[in-house]
């Protein structure tokens, strides 16, 4: 299989009403984060006004005040940054969205400092400390800034989106960490951020060690005392006054404390910020505080003091070297981002593409980069600081552009079949994936072809697929042939398996293969990437329903072994992210039924019936099983008790309008089953009222040696009295509640289990918004 997928191949996600995410790993924020102030567009009227002549004038007057808000303003910018942080991260196995963070980063920050005689015409600096500040300057991402221009493009809850935010969250943190320990080793004149004091080796190492002191103190205490004050102020009441006061007075002795040792206190806040605790209710209290003072006071200041130090009389659009000082940062940041995620992405699987429009989102600048460019043109003295504030607006500008484009393959990628069988035109032919471990599954999976014909016509055409996982021995045996999507393996067990499983299907269809088409294929990858290959060819093949084994086979006792927990990995997977709908097929004893007889019934299957989606694409499946004149098909609806002695459920039952819609959509799907298969005779029905998980059950004990195989939903009624608290217990989550009860050890061992689960389908594309989702 190829396994070169790209991010918009697979599924779309379950609908999610969330509007902000959470980030695991590095973000540790909620809805009051501050990335919800990521607002650039008053960058253009701030730098409008800054350079109106006669307001000019006017900010001259008040320059020291100017600076004096933008320098605290940006420290709670900053501290509210730090705090959303998790230092952690740094000693953790790294997620994908670090890699693809650390990769970007790693080679922008490589080339800034492999080009520093270049970037000496914009900066007219030297020294290996100010190269290396001023490369993490141009390898950091603005995770505010970028989070909201996700968020308002609608691409906010794909997987793409998501992996763009979070490796915009990691680069954030590590760059504006390095910035935080090179200043320590920064001459005093780099920048305009800090006292002013010559720098030597003795404050060089008395300014870090006061540092590291701060930091131990700061992650040592504040745990302890934030944790007193927010027991003396539980929830529900209003905080003490005094508690406030001692809170704050506490983080401000901290941050200002860095002035005693000459160190920034912008930078102070960041790392005060990183070492703060996040829970509690005073740090949400001053983290909600922070985000108001910047979106109503600070953001607008700062936009008019950034547009007045872009003055544009000082631009000199014919001059050359004006030109060289916009094009060479923007060109290593774009080149260093892009070849990055193209590095990074390649280990992981992305397609080239997808790569480089991460790349480009996180070029990204916002706030503090502006601030801090700003301040390397004041500390240089040079004039550029109207180049370097023009130079980080161009980062935001293509986002939308980009973003289009990554619609637009959603949008491609959209499937034109029908994903579920309850929406699968009864005139279209039905498309499985019927997929095999070895020779030991083949029994079963023809039984199950067989009682899932249908009529002739349409019929159903049939994908048999055998899962092989690549090991040593069979990796020495592949070639991949130029142009071919699937290698042709040469392992001698492994052409063995499959000639007998040709052999086995082909019999079975010389004898009676009336209305099915059957055809081969091979799905051989590790176990890591197995889901994403049977993705592929589900997607290539226009697939309605994937079957899958279950990863425990039945022994000669009866009972299941404990299976490949590889298998389970894969399946598990797949259910999350499958193109279609889902069935894993546990058997035991369904294999070695004899022939299904079509003049007489030799095979009784149950269905059960509680409500939700994956319970109609149960009814859709037995629909169909019951054309077969030798099987016989019941459907067992468990209905919740109203009778008076179970009022008490009623305390238990949730009304919201999405589960009222559903079941209204249970309604109406059952009657109209009902009235097409069992008013005509052609499937059997029953009720079962019952009031509690205990006695579905009982109920469910009750159905053995009745049924040779039992055909549920997977979400087993999801929310519902009658399952309610079974997950506790669940063996195998993936089955289920009534497929994990069904197929467990304490439950006959005669009785097979076909767990459906219908597709996750996707949002409307067209309309996007709040539903759109990439995964």
């Amino acid at each position: 299989m190829n396994h070169d997928h790209s991010l918009l191949q697979k599924g779309l996600a379950k609908n999610c009403n969330k509007r902000k995410m959470r980030m695991k790993d590095c973000v540790r924020g909620d809805e009051t984060s501050v990335v919800q102030h990521g607002n650039n567009g008053n960058g253009k009227v701030g730098v409008i006004m800054g350079n109106i002549p006669f307001l000019r004038k006017l900010y001259d007057e008040f320059n020291s005040t100017f600076g004096f808000i933008i320098d605290f303003g940006m420290m709670c910018y900053m501290f509210a940054l730090g705090i959303e942080m998790d230092p952690y991260v740094l000693f953790k196995r790294p997620t994908k969205e670090a890699q693809v963070a650390y990769g970007a980063t790693l080679v922008t920050f490589v080339i800034g400092c492999s080009t520093n005689p270049l970037i000496n015409y914009f900066t007219r600096q030297k020294g290996i400390a100010f190269m290396l500040s001023v490369s993490a300057l141009l390898s950091v991402t603005a995770s505010p800034v970028l989070t909201r221009l996700i968020t308002n493009l609608k691409i906010g809850k794909s997987d793409i989106g998501k992996l763009v935010i979070g490796a915009g969250m990691h680069s954030d943190f590590v760059c504006s960490l390095i910035l935080s320990v090179a200043y320590v080793f920064m001459p005093s004149e780099t920048f305009c951020i800090g006292p002013q004091q010559e720098r030597n080796v003795r404050t060089m190492v008395t300014m870090g060690m006061a540092l590291l002191a701060q930091t131990v103190f700061t992650a040592v205490v504040s745990p302890v005392f934030m944790t007193w004050v927010n027991e003396e102020n539980p929830e529900g009441r209003a905080m003490k006054g005094p508690h406030v006061v001692l809170s704050l007075a506490f983080i401000v002795m901290i941050c200002a404390s860095s002035t005693l040792y000459n160190y920034s206190p912008v930078l102070s806040a960041f790392m005060t910020g990183i070492c703060f605790p996040r829970e509690g209710r005073f740090s949400k209290w001053v983290i909600s505080k922070i985000n108001y003072l910047l979106a109503t006071i600070f953001f607008p200041i700062f936009f008019v003091w950034m547009g007045y130090a872009a003055d544009i009389t000082k631009l000199h659009p014919l001059d050359p070297v004006t030109w060289i000082r916009f094009v060479i940062p923007m060109s290593i940041a774009i080149v260093g981002k892009v070849v990055g995620t193209l590095v990074a992405g390649a280990l992981l699987g992305f397609h080239w593409s997808d790569s480089v429009a991460i790349g480009l989102l996180l070029l990204t600048k916002g706030h503090f980069h502006i601030y801090m460019a700003i301040k390397i043109a004041c500390g240089s003295g040079t004039t550029s600081g109207i180049i370097s504030v023009i130079s980080i607006f161009f980062t935001v500008v293509h986002a939308p552009i980009v973003v289009a484009y990554i619609i637009k393959r959603a949008r491609e990628r959209a499937p034109s079949h029908t994903m579920a069988l309850q929406l699968l035109d009864p005139s279209s032919e039905l498309r499985i994936l019927l997929c095999v471990h070895g020779t030991h599954n083949v029994p079963a999976s023809i039984n199950f072809m067989e009682i899932s014909r249908g009529t002739t016509e349409p019929g159903i055409l049939v994908y048999v697929a055998e899962i092989i996982e690549i090991t040593a021995q069979i990796e020495a045996t592949m070639e991949t042939g130029e142009g071919t999507h699937t290698p042709t393996v040469r392992d001698k067990e492994v052409i063995e398996m499959r000639e007998q499983v040709t052999s086995s299907f082909q019999a079975y269809l010389d004898n009676d293969g009336g209305g099915i088409t059957l055809e081969r294929r091979m799905a051989i990858s590790t176990i890591n990437n197995m889901a994403k290959s049977i993705c592929s060819l589900a997607e290539e093949l226009m697939i309605a329903l994937i079957i899958l084994p279950f990863h425990r086979n039945q022994r000669q006792d009866g009972k299941l072994d404990s299976g490949n927990q590889g298998f389970r990995y894969v399946n598990r997977k797949l259910l999350k992210s499958a193109p279609c709908s889902v069935g894993i097929l546990v058997n035991r004893g369904f294999g070695s039924i004899p022939k299904i007889s079509r003049s007489e019934v030799t095979l009784n299957v149950a269905a059960i019936f509680i409500g939700g989606k994956d319970d109609r694409e149960v009814l859709a499946y037995v629909g169909r099983v019951a054309w077969h004149s030798g099987v016989k098909v019941t459907v067992i609806r468990f209905l919740v008790d109203t009778s008076a002695e179970s009022s008490r459920l009623a305390a238990y039952r949730v009304s919201l309008p999405e589960q009222e819609e559903e079941m209204g959509l249970d309604d109406e799907c059952f009657a109209q089953f009902y009235e097409k298969h069992v008013v005509v005779g052609r499937i059997q029905y029953m009720e079962k009222h019952l009031s509690s998980a205990g006695e579905t059950f009982a109920t469910l004990r009750s159905l053995e040696g009745q049924y040779s195989l039992v055909v549920v939903g997977r979400d087993g009624g999801i929310n519902s009295v009658l399952t309610k608290g079974m997950n506790d217990w669940q063996q195998c989550p993936e089955l289920g509640p009534i497929g994990d009860v069904l197929s467990g050890p304490d439950f006959s061992t005669s009785v097979s289990v076909l767990i459906i689960q219908q597709h996750k389908l996707r949002g409307e594309l067209d309309g996007l918004d709040e539903d759109f989702s990439i995964m």
